[in-house]
């Protein structure tokens, strides 16, 4: 997480995010847009680590019908 405040543009490239990411760090290249950048770039880490637990509770939920 702390990788997507000081370099938020790289941490949703790194993520799969190629456009947000580009996106990102444009806004992150202006001193008044790096903390929206930041806010950006820390509110989506958190939706992919959702999104995880969405996915593995239903593998989990899944395999237990079985």
């Amino acid at each position: 997480m702390l990788f997507a405040i000081l370099l938020p543009g790289i941490s949703m490239i790194f993520r799969g995010h190629i456009l947000k990411g580009l996106l990102c760090g444009i806004l992150h290249i202006t001193l008044i847009g790096w903390i929206p950048a930041a806010i950006w770039a820390v509110a989506s880490y958190r939706e992919d680590l959702a999104e995880k637990r969405h996915r593995e509770t239903m593998e989990f939920l899944a395999r237990q019908r079985r």
